[in-house]
């Protein structure tokens, strides 16, 4: 039977045990689909931190003002390297780590391949306790959403970058939904376990309505192309409607990874990182 006929089949006379599958499914990662580190960085340092119990484990390179660079779901910390030398080359400190449950990092608390935007998000706050307050954060996709947990609950950067971002999980439910076969009951089912596994309600991770919950935002630039395939463009938008110092950058034909080797998105953000006329460059 497929999972679409087998959904399809609980969503009828056995939603109970449906919801319980499909949030499983939801909290459960796909295999890394990334490529091989860089052999052309310079030599890194390397760290570890401790995270509910699990190593985290990352790389460090340069010296000055702090810059973190956040993987998304499923990802690793080498998704990310083509933004380490432009940065080192503006005399940036880069921090990279690979979240509980991906990378070279130990399994979170779920176990292989499954973990939450909350024990994401407490990998990062561990990091920067360990390496010094940020500068700046970058964040691909679901990366976004695990950086705003952290920032809400106190976690301070000077500024945010949000790389094809996810802000709003509750229409991905849908979609998901929508691809395994299932419908309302389940839908409703699986939010439901998943609130519990959590502790939190999904109005949470919904980042537009939870931008006032921020006492100063910090300014946060967006890059986002319309016909990515993973994550909705929608969501761009809707952060930068509510967001007061927020600017969106609109790309085509970089997709959902290709943004992640794009030099104009990776020039763009070194302009926004850069000091303001009239400011002095930040020292931390």
């Amino acid at each position: 039977m497929s999972i679409r006929a087998l959904f399809g089949a609980l969503e009828r006379v056995a939603p109970r045990p449906g919801a319980a599958l499909a949030e499983r499914l939801w909290l459960t990662m796909p295999r890394y689909r990334g490529g091989r580190r860089s052999r052309t960085l310079p030599l890194a340092e390397t760290f570890s931190v401790t995270v509910d119990g699990g190593r985290v484990t990352g790389r460090a390179w340069g010296m000055g003002p702090r810059v973190y660079l956040v993987h998304g779901w499923g990802g690793a910390s080498e998704q990310l390297e083509p933004f380490v030398e432009p940065l080192l080359t503006a005399g940036y400190r880069v921090i990279t780590f690979d979240a509980l449950s991906h990378g070279d990092s130990e399994p979170g608390r779920l176990g292989q391949r499954r973990t939450t935007i909350p024990e994401m998000a407490a990998a990062l706050t561990a990091v920067v306790a360990e390496h010094g307050q940020a500068h700046a954060v970058i964040s691909h996709s679901l990366g976004c959403a695990a950086t705003f947990f952290a920032v809400r609950r106190g976690l301070p950067a000077g500024r945010l970058v949000f790389l094809a971002p996810m802000t709003q999980p509750d229409p991905y439910t849908i979609l998901f939904a929508a691809r395994l076969g299932f419908g309302e009951r389940i839908r409703a089912g699986m939010r439901d376990r998943v609130a519990a596994r959590v502790g939190l309600p999904w109005s949470e991770f919904d980042i537009p309505s939870q931008v006032a919950g921020l006492a100063a935002p910090p300014p946060l630039l967006l890059v986002h192309d319309p016909r990515d395939r993973e994550t909705r463009y929608a969501d761009s938008l809707a952060v930068q409607r509510v967001w007061p110092d927020a600017r969106l950058i609109t790309v085509t034909g970089r997709g959902h990874w290709r943004i992640l080797r794009d030099r104009e998105t990776i020039d763009h953000t070194l302009a926004f990182l850069a000091p303001r006329a009239g400011q002095g460059r930040q020292v931390s």
